[in-house]
């Protein structure tokens, strides 16, 4: 058995969680499903009604950290209090990442953006701070929807 991190985020999806992991790990290289628990039929508790086969836990890794997840219908849903941040090597990696993960222009500011499932993620270059550090970057930044790398060195 896999030994987990010690602290993980918890991803509570409506129904979407077994096709968000497998979503994940195709997006991100060195990824990968550790396990899938699913609830147990439906007719041993009432409290499982509808929730047969459905994720009760899942791990997956991506790029070396680890994630739980689980199906627990429509009671919480994701905001933008809380984003993954990946941190691109280049243009290229921001383009590659950003057409992968955003699915809602509207909310696209800044390097961030949400998933299909409505996950919010922030992809932006490993080295952000220094292309921010002025006022004038700091200006361009934050007109941008995703990040283009050489409109904040231009700045």
């Amino acid at each position: 058995m896999a030994e987990l991190s010690f602290i993980q985020a918890c991803l509570w999806f409506d129904d979407q969680a077994r096709e968000a992991m497998e979503y994940y790990v195709d997006v991100f290289p060195n990824s990968r499903i550790t396990r899938i628990d699913e609830y147990p039929d439906e007719s041993l508790d009432e409290h499982f009604k509808g929730m047969s086969g459905k994720v009760l836990n899942g791990q997956f890794t991506l790029n070396g950290v680890d994630f739980v997840c689980l199906d627990g219908g429509p009671l919480f849903t994701f905001n933008e209090s809380i984003s993954f941040v990946v941190s691109c090597r280049d243009q290229d990696e921001i383009d590659d990442y950003w057409s992968k993960l955003s699915h809602v222009p509207a909310s696209e500011q800044c390097g961030w953006c949400k998933d299909r499932f409505g996950v919010s993620w922030q992809i932006i270059p490993a080295n952000m701070g220094e292309l921010t550090r002025r006022p004038e970057q700091m200006q361009v930044m934050m007109g941008q929807k995703k990040i283009v790398i050489a409109e904040l060195e231009n700045a």
